[in-house]
């Protein structure tokens, strides 16, 4: 007997399908993964019934991005729910936050608190989808005898929320998850975004091998990321899209009138942001800055972002004899993190492992010259000479020599700032990065 769905999905007039979509992501809204909140956000501005399952979600966080309360979507009571669908007309939708579509997975530790609440789970599910959540049961215990429990707990807010489509936002999330396409009957999509395909699991030869097999279709952030892929055992016929990252540059735009390209009796206005992690390589950017110091141009750093090399980054910082010129300035909200960019000459990006990088496209989009390395994605991010400068990983000294070029000439930074925003508004605009997923769902949908 076949337990899953057997209502008829129809298009709606605007040729939207009527499906239900989970992003499934470690935590949420995050600040250092705005772009999954702009993707959220912007498919409920197309009327998508999508979700957003976590492990962690700290609600005050909110007041860093779009106000949800202010956020109109269509949504009814049995949604909110995940009860019955009925179909959405004039008459039933309402607006509701879009924070009340953000579900919250079940504890999952410490292991005691885990097996008290696995009843309640189950009773959830049955509540909210009872034929799913028998179908779940009925085909995982032939697949994995008393597992299941254990599987159905970790899996339930999923299984009470029963999506048509679940895309799993981070590779290294979907592991050993796919059997959910045949437990709760629905499409899954697998995005790479550098870290879970450079870093996770490279220890273990097949550790991607259960997502090349079954997925539905991958999302690459760029070719760099597929060429890596297939590297890692995908096979080059697999169902891919490369789809990059893309920000609202119309809320980046610079306000400084050029300000920042005129000045030359003051320090070069040096700008990182990123998380303060060993792969972000922040400590060969505090070494270029020590070199330009000693070649007598005048410069200063800062940093926004934190994590847990901020120690050792600061023992580096006071090594160096940079204490008085390079700053840490913590995580800041996007809009201290615009006005950071706002009042720098030039944005640095010493990574040493990288994906895309958001920021990166943030910094262009505000007029800024930028120096990065070779990390990843990141050639595919900055024309070399025309919007930036790409150098060699791990290279400080590659990295001053470019900066002192940018120090010297201040229509050089005016050029390449310009010829960055005209790139970022013209390739990597947030409204068509919402087209793009939707293709791409709409494609998985309709694929057997």
């Amino acid at each position: 007997m076949d337990y899953g769905r057997t209502d008829d999905r129809k298009q709606q007039a605007d040729g939207l399908r009527e499906m239900r979509v989970a992003l499934v992501v470690p935590a949420f809204p995050k600040l250092s993964e705005t772009f999954i909140v702009s993707k959220f956000l912007g498919l409920l501005d197309r009327g998508w019934d999508v979700h957003v399952i976590c492990s962690e979600s700290d609600r005050s966080q909110w007041q860093n991005f779009p106000h949800p309360e202010r956020h109109p979507e269509d949504e009814t009571t049995e949604l909110l729910a995940a009860g019955p669908r009925p179909k959405l007309t004039q008459k039933n939708t309402k607006v509701a936050k879009a924070s009340e579509r953000v579900r919250v997975n079940w504890p999952h530790r410490p292991r005691w608190l885990a097996a008290v609440l696995m009843p309640a789970a189950v009773i959830v599910c049955f509540w909210r989808n009872p034929a799913g959540t028998w179908r779940y049961l009925m085909r995982g215990t032939r697949r994995f005898g008393w597992d299941v429990l254990r599987r159905l707990y970790l899996d339930a807010a999923l299984v009470a929320l029963r999506p048509d489509l679940v895309h799993f936002e981070f590779g290294a999330l979907a592991v050993d998850r796919m059997h959910l396409k045949e437990l709760l009957g629905c499409k899954v999509v697998v995005s790479f975004r550098g870290y879970d395909m450079n870093l996770s699991g490279v220890e273990k030869r097949d550790y991607f091998q259960e997502i090349w097999a079954q997925a539905d279709a991958l999302h690459l952030l760029g070719e760099g990321l597929w060429k890596r892929a297939q590297e890692r055992g995908c096979p080059s016929e697999k169902a891919h899209v490369l789809i990059p990252p893309a920000i609202d540059a119309d809320s980046f735009a610079p306000d400084n009138g050029g300000s920042r390209t005129s000045v030359l009796d003051r320090p070069l206005r040096i700008l990182s942001v990123g998380r303060l992690r060993w792969e972000k390589g922040h400590e060969y950017g505090i070494q270029a800055l020590g070199l330009l110091q000693c070649r007598g141009v005048r410069c200063a750093l800062q940093i926004v972002g934190d994590g847990p090399a901020l120690e050792a980054l600061a023992f580096v910082r006071h090594q160096l004899g940079q204490t008085e010129h390079v700053q840490f300035a913590g995580a800041l909200p996007a809009t201290r993190v615009r006005e950071a960019m706002g009042g720098a000459d030039v944005f640095l990006h010493p990574s040493v492992s990288e994906g895309f990088c958001n920021a990166v496209l943030e910094a262009q989009a505000m007029g800024l010259p930028v120096v990065c390395s070779d990390a990843g994605g990141l050639p595919e991010n900055v024309v070399d000479g025309e919007t930036g400068f790409v150098v060699p990983r791990r290279d400080a000294n590659a990295l001053a020599e470019r900066l002192q070029r940018l120090a010297l000439s201040p229509s050089l930074r005016a050029q390449m700032g310009e010829a960055g925003r005209r790139r970022v508004r013209s390739r990597f605009r947030i409204q068509d990065q919402i087209t793009d997923f939707e293709k791409l769902y709409r494609s998985v949908a309709s694929s057997q």
